[in-house]
């Protein structure tokens, strides 16, 4: 695929491995991070990089903890300004193998790439159930009909590892975003499939790493699962 490529990084405290990050994604297409006023080391080990990389490397930083909308919202305006034909959004916590981003730019066209964990190390049996679940209440909630229980049958929904065509994230880039964590995945998923786009999956391996998920952020996750599902019944209005 000779489009232009960006891959985003949101980052927040990655001092111990933002720098193997950037170093394994850069190989393979350019790279914006946002630094989501992260308090340890991270803006200065991105300042040295910067150096180094020059306009390959683009550093975005926020004085105030945004979590990863913004962040990612933020690196989509960039690939928007830059004219990128598309973006690819990644961990940078090593969760994500940078390896993968050779298969998810020659993947044929589509307007969604989900990076599918069907290979996982060291994740909790927790983490899996919620996955699992969280796949199922999706696929409904994106599904046409009401009795339509399958959906498009995606085996997962909340992957950050994904791939979005210029279409999509030009409308994500600008989207008034209701999710304020991790439940930023599933509202783009259902921001791609309301406007029409097509979703495919690529298989990958995941491994778990020291993660912000939550308490809170389930719930938050929950709460949006909550919101689909009453749009689906029309029992609330559509957003926006």
């Amino acid at each position: 695929m000779a489009n232009k490529t960006l891959v985003i990084i949101p980052a927040y405290n990655e001092a111990e491995t933002i720098e193997e990050v950037v170093r394994g994604a850069i190989v393979y297409a350019d790279v914006s991070v946002t630094d989501d006023a992260s308090k340890d080391s991270t803006p200065t080990i991105l300042a040295k990089l910067q150096k180094e990389f020059g306009k390959r490397l683009h550093v975005i930083r926020h004085e105030k903890n945004t979590h990863i909308p913004k962040g990612i919202q933020d690196g989509m305006k960039y690939a928007v300004e830059k004219g990128y034909d598309w973006v690819i959004t990644m961990d940078a916590g090593l969760s994500h193998d940078a390896s993968y981003l050779k298969e998810f730019q020659s993947f044929p066209e589509c307007d969604l790439v989900i990076g599918s964990r069907t290979s996982t190390v060291n994740v909790p049996i927790y983490r899996r159930f919620i996955s699992w679940l969280a796949a199922k209440v999706m696929n409904y909630c994106l599904s046409k009909g009401i009795l339509n229980l399958l959906g498009a049958g995606l085996r997962d929904c909340t992957s950050g590892y994904r791939r979005y065509s210029k279409p999509m994230f030009e409308k994500i880039a600008t989207y008034p975003l209701e999710s304020v964590a991790f439940d930023f995945h599933m509202e783009a998923l259902s921001i791609v499939s309301n406007n029409g786009g097509s979703i495919k999956e690529l298989s990958i391996r995941y491994i778990f790493s020291n993660s912000s998920f939550n308490r809170k952020v389930l719930k938050l996750a929950i709460q949006f699962a909550k919101k689909l599902l009453l749009r689906k019944w029309k029992l609330i209005p559509q957003y926006p």
